[in-house]
């Protein structure tokens, strides 16, 4: 078996916005409404998301210029390549689309990434997503089922770390041997009485890991 993988959620963890609130705001602000609905449980998130990724209307280049002003954690490029040089591989887990996910990779410099997400392309001013129901993965929910990716992951390392910040994240988080939850997740996980760590931002997790023994101190 390899020794260690650090798997991380996208939206709201890495970027420090979700990327279907930055496309309702500025093209689908009908969005808000569906949104209550989608809180409520009356519609699936994997349906709420296509509802939102094709409502933006808009041309590519000004697709790709909107998702590389998302703003991310400063310190995931240079986290990212700490946990590749000390034995670790990374991994991105997202219920969203690597769409946008592959453009912000490439904006950062970041090389070297899995991307475990729900498949996404452009079409006719849209984001569209490819769902394949016989993949491995599959959620009827989410479209991607973070919880199975997990359990996949535990069988090839010794240890798996994750990071999420959301309810999607709340499954995972069950499988994974630590998990750094930030913002709501840390309610839910305490709500199901499942150990995390409470963190902000990467640079805390940095801190866990270096008095873990899995990143050098100095």
């Amino acid at each position: 078996m390899k020794k260690w993988a650090f798997v991380s959620d996208f939206d709201g963890t890495i970027s420090k916005r979700d990327f279907y609130l930055i496309m309702m705001d500025k093209y689908f602000p009908e969005g808000r409404e569906l949104m209550s609905k989608w809180k409520a449980g009356e519609m699936k998130d994997i349906d709420f998301l296509n509802k939102v990724f094709t409502s933006i209307n808009q041309e590519e280049d000004q697709i790709i210029s909107d998702i590389n002003s998302i703003e991310i954690d400063e310190y995931v490029p240079d986290f990212i390549e700490k946990i590749q040089q000390n034995g670790g591989d990374f991994y991105i887990l997202s219920a969203g689309t690597n769409y946008y996910i592959y453009h912000l990779l490439k904006k950062f410099g970041v090389e070297h990434v899995k991307v475990f997400s729900n498949e996404g392309y452009y079409h006719e001013k849209n984001v569209h997503m490819k769902i394949d129901k016989d993949h491995q993965h599959y959620s009827e929910r989410y479209g991607i089922d973070k919880s199975k990716v997990i359990q996949d992951l535990k069988k090839e390392y010794e240890t798996v770390f994750f990071i999420g910040d959301s309810e999607p994240d709340s499954h995972p988080a069950e499988y994974a041997d630590i998990t750094f939850a930030k913002n709501g997740l840390q309610d839910l996980l305490w709500k199901k009485d499942i150990s995390f760590v409470p963190v902000e931002e990467f640079s805390e997790v940095e801190v866990y890991l270096k008095e873990k023994g899995m990143l050098p101190k100095k």
